[in-house]
């Protein structure tokens, strides 16, 4: 797909044609959209030479972002990363069982990766949502730092205030690892949802300001975070149990029911939507098939970014995910709730 900066520079189509002027119509209200709000990936591992990846920290982010105008993202470590595999299916889960420290030594390295990145390759750390706001007036784009688990943590509640200090803002409560705070989707239920260490967690991340991520968790653990919980939850990346548009059923177990969505909006918060979708236009029917159950101020953009097959793979296209929102019916305030005004309001309620 041709980019909207492209076709509003006279650089694709035949002049004067009907698809070009329709496209560069709803190009100019996109970006319309993305100078008055600010717009967020709200879980990612900044594509194939990301965080998620064995390359060294480099400019490719930042650059696929000012090239779709994208504000900020989430950029997610993974401390269970080094335990990952996929069986035969290409269903993710953990290989073996971690070594002592070995979860922390690894978010330790991943933390400075993202320091590296921060300091020399064109991103601007976001600690607060004033942060965020003075990034996107400048032009400049930002990361939220996100740890995708908090199996690092190996039950000591004070790693928490640790990961804090280094910039960690949005804390996943599990993965793919078990660990004694909650259940997980895909894993064996040994704790029939949340612990008191759970419990402790989610106090400790009110007291710190860090957002709390529900995504992986059973409906029973993020039923039981909601009830805990008093400021909004975030479910970061997922997509509508039963979703017609999605492009594959590999990871259905992984999807949310309605209730399940439900309860994650009761809170305040918002469902982000993962971009597991054959192309933008199926991934706008993703966003309208939650927004029908939860209403458009609880949907926001979760594309999980690495993860295949995706409908946005690069940020340059993301412009171009706003016109196709546009384009699918959401109204420019709808669809700047979902490209980050959920998540500004999720943002400054965690701060608060």
């Amino acid at each position: 797909m041709a980019s909207v900066q492209a076709i509003l520079n006279g650089d694709v189509g035949p002049n004067g044609s009907t698809e070009a002027a329709r496209v560069a119509e709803f190009g100019v209200k996109a970006l319309a959209v993305l100078r008055k709000h600010i717009s967020v990936d709200v879980h990612t591992h900044g594509g194939p030479q990301g965080i998620y990846s064995p390359a060294a920290p480099n400019g490719t982010l930042a650059a696929g972002m000012r090239a779709g105008s994208l504000a900020a993202v989430c950029l997610s470590e993974i401390p269970d990363e080094p335990l990952l595999g996929r069986n035969a299916a290409g269903v993710t889960g953990i290989t073996r069982s971690p070594k002592p420290g070995e979860l922390y030594r690894h978010h330790l390295e991943r933390l400075a990766w993202v320091d590296e990145m921060v300091t020399h390759h064109g991103l601007q750390r976001a600690l607060t949502a004033a942060d965020l706001a003075s990034a996107h007036a400048a032009g400049q784009p930002s990361l939220v730092g996100g740890v995708e688990g908090l199996d690092f943590m190996e039950g000591k509640l004070e790693r928490l205030e640790e990961a804090h200090q280094r910039g960690i803002r949005s804390a996943q409560l599990v993965h793919y690892t078990p660990n004694d705070i909650g259940d997980f989707q895909m894993g064996v239920v040994t704790h029939e949802g949340l612990t008191e260490l759970g419990v402790e967690v989610i106090r400790e991340c009110h007291r710190l300001g860090m957002i709390i991520d529900v995504a992986h968790a059973t409906e029973q653990t993020a039923k039981a975070a909601a009830r805990v919980s008093t400021k909004p939850l975030l479910l970061s990346h997922t997509a509508l149990a039963g979703s017609r548009a999605m492009a594959s059923t590999r990871l259905v177990a992984r999807c949310v029911s309605a209730d399940h969505a439900r309860a994650i909006a009761e809170t305040g918060g918002a469902v982000g939507i993962w971009a597991i979708f054959p192309d933008l236009e199926k991934y706008v029917e993703g966003l309208k098939e939650m927004a029908d159950i939860i209403g458009v101020d609880h949907v926001c953009v979760g594309t999980d970014q690495q993860v295949a097959p995706g409908a946005l793979q690069d940020y340059a296209q993301w412009v171009n995910l706003i016109a196709a929102m546009l384009r699918g019916g959401f109204t420019p305030e709808e669809a700047g709730k979902i490209a980050g005004g959920n998540y500004m309001r999720i943002f400054r309620a965690a701060m608060g």
